[in-house]
């Protein structure tokens, strides 16, 4: 079986956010504990396994995603990784449907090679930040929010952009604040470099203490800044160490993301399903 390594919101390898991905034939999936173990060696902040629908129903694909350690219930950029694989392979064309634990999300390719995910978007909630958050973090809140049960994070806004690119966290102790992790967002010092707002995301609890770029949260960053900026059209920088781009259109009770991909690696998985 054919695994690939997609480096996903990005037009050039090795930035962006790797993903593992892995098309299966029709029927069920394999167990989950041999779908973990995949992903646990694979190593990498998801790995996704996806197999296709029979024909007439709301999806075109079943997709799954796993972490180092447990499944989740939405990721963006290993979805974004699986339609650029489907696609590239021709396997797929135009806009694919997958069926997942969110619900059915699209994927739709364009003729310049980007690609746009049409997903949820987070109910923002305000809340008070949990005592010890700051600490953990290494930085004072300027607003906390909840982000809802798919993306489960804690959407944490700072200063300014300085601050968000300085955090050095305490990773064990945020990993008593939120149910997947925490989000830190400041809007860009300067929008004439081709961001809005800058980000960092934390995934202490589910084996990844920074993810390098985070499709999901940014369906939460999405409604935040547009609120903030009174645009719906905007362009987010995730500003890891690897660093990618997420141009974010928020419609409502959907978030539209586009990005690249690319695909770095092509090999075979040896042991069996």
């Amino acid at each position: 079986m054919r695994i690939r390594i997609v480096d996903a919101f990005t037009d050039r390898p090795f930035a962006g956010n790797p993903a593992g991905v892995l098309i299966l034939e029709s029927g069920p999936f394999p167990d989950a504990g041999r779908l973990q173990q995949i992903a646990a060696e694979v190593n990498l902040s998801e790995t996704a396994f996806a197999h296709p629908l029979p024909p007439g129903g709301d999806a075109d694909w079943a997709l799954r995603w796993f972490t180092p350690t447990t499944e989740v219930d939405m990721c963006g950029h290993a979805t974004l990784a699986t339609a650029h694989v489907l696609h590239t392979t021709g396997t797929a064309s135009g806009t694919v449907r997958f069926s997942t634990r969110c619900g059915i999300l699209r994927a739709t390719t364009h003729p310049d090679g980007t690609l746009t995910l049409d997903f949820p978007t987070a109910p923002l909630t305000p809340v008070t930040a949990p005592p010890g958050l700051a600490k953990a973090l290494g930085a004072d809140p300027v607003s906390v929010h909840d982000t809802g049960s798919h993306v489960g994070d804690l959407l944490i806004e700072l200063a300014d952009e300085a601050a968000v690119r300085a955090l050095s966290p305490d990773f064990a102790g945020l990993v008593a604040h939120s149910r997947r992790g925490v989000i830190a967002t400041a809007a860009a010092a300067d929008p004439s470099r081709g961001y809005d707002f800058v980000s960092r995301g934390f995934f202490p609890g589910v084996g990844i203490d920074e993810d390098p770029v985070t499709g999901s949260a940014h369906t939460a960053l999405a409604p935040f800044w547009s609120a903030r900026l009174g645009r719906e059209d905007l362009t987010g920088l995730q500003a890891s160490a690897r660093s990618g781009l997420v141009r974010t259109s928020l419609r409502g009770d959907r978030t539209l993301l586009t990005g690249s991909a690319v695909t770095v690696i092509d090999g075979e998985l040896l042991a069996a399903l």
